[in-house]
């Protein structure tokens, strides 16, 4: 499980300073305005119906006392609250009611979030992997920074530190692709390529960076795709990082694959991700909670189901929480 230090060094050198917009490891299709606008009004397009799934209520006391080994509670869409050993982070974390820059419009949700800020246990760290409004939410942001002050820390990829500080956070670690840092004597944070992109409106495009994440915390190594198409990358991190023990891929946002193919993976590419990245264990998530695109709401499983079997893979492997779910992974699981 060591890790090639200088070739992931040389990854990180390898990597184009941004002048004014970043963009991907590999060259992808770029859609724009009027790629959009064929696909929303394409003749006889329906937006999927929404659904509201069964809303599991977390144990207070398995998330105040969690067991040594690692522990996941699926909050909705990419939220996710992840403990280990005493260790308290959460991943992108979105419990508005609307994935929008206003209240009123905008994609909302339709299975409440888990949890409330006030109910959760001690956060030490929050993994951002990029500004779009259903990863970066500023109501959730200001809210944990009220309750856990400048105890909390934020990961963050490059550009995004202004943001930031604009709301008084100070606490945060921004990093580049391929770019890790020490947190404390056992834990160690690696920012990590995705293949995406970046912006709040309509004229920050590609501005600050998108990423994935993995912690190593005293040997044991979680990762979170973040929100990502496929490509060669995840190979490469498979190559630095295999074995992860645990892993947070995307399944879901992935319809009409000719516009969202760059962007999002479908549920057979979230299985070449969790088999490049050499998982053990992964949790799909970016699913059930807000309809963003035009595959029917309940059909990610699904497929995620269909694509195991077509590559061999046993379910027990890429698992699918129920919303409020909350798993346990023994630190040995997969072995």
């Amino acid at each position: 499980m060591t890790i090639d230090r200088k070739r992931l060094a040389a990854l990180a050198a390898a990597v184009p300073s941004a002048n004014s917009r970043f963009q991907n490891l590999e060259p992808v299709p770029s859609h724009g305005l009027r790629d959009f606008l064929r696909w929303q009004l394409a003749p006889g397009r329906r937006f999927p119906m929404g659904k509201q799934y069964h809303l599991l209520r977390p144990d207070a006391h398995l998330l105040s006392q969690p067991p040594p080994d690692a522990q996941l509670t699926w909050l909705g869409h990419s939220s996710f609250l992840f403990q280990y050993q005493g260790f308290n982070a959460l991943t992108d974390p979105v419990f508005s009611e609307r994935a929008s820059p206003f209240r009123f419009v905008g994609p909302r949700r339709y299975t409440p979030a888990a949890l409330k800020v006030a109910e959760l246990p001690p956060i030490h760290r929050v993994l951002i992997s990029h500004n779009h409004y259903d990863h970066l939410d500023e109501a959730t942001v200001e809210k944990l920074h009220r309750r856990f002050g400048d105890a909390l820390q934020f990961c963050i990829p490059m550009g995004l530190r202004h943001w930031f500080e604009r709301r008084g956070i100070h606490n945060l670690v921004e990093l580049g692709w391929w770019q890790s840092e020490m947190l404390g004597h056992d834990t160690e944070v690696f920012c990590l390529p995705a293949q995406h992109f970046s912006g709040r409106s309509a004229l920050d495009g590609n501005t600050t960076l998108w990423c994935s994440w993995l912690m190593e915390m005293d040997g044991y190594r979680f990762y979170f795709a973040g929100d990502t198409g496929y490509g060669g990358v995840f190979r490469q991190i498979g190559e630095l990082f295999a074995p992860i023990h645990l892993a947070l891929i995307p399944i879901g946002a992935y319809e009409p694959r000719w516009f969202m193919a760059p962007v999002h993976v479908a549920p057979e590419e979230a299985v070449h991700i969790h088999r490049d990245i050499g998982a053990r264990q992964s949790v799909a998530m970016h699913w059930g909670t807000f309809v963003l695109t035009d595959e029917p709401m309940d059909e990610p499983p699904r497929r995620l189901r269909k694509a195991l079997a077509e590559q061999a893979v046993a379910e027990s492997c890429f698992r699918v929480m129920q919303h409020g779910e909350t798993l346990v992974f023994p630190a040995n699981y997969g072995d």
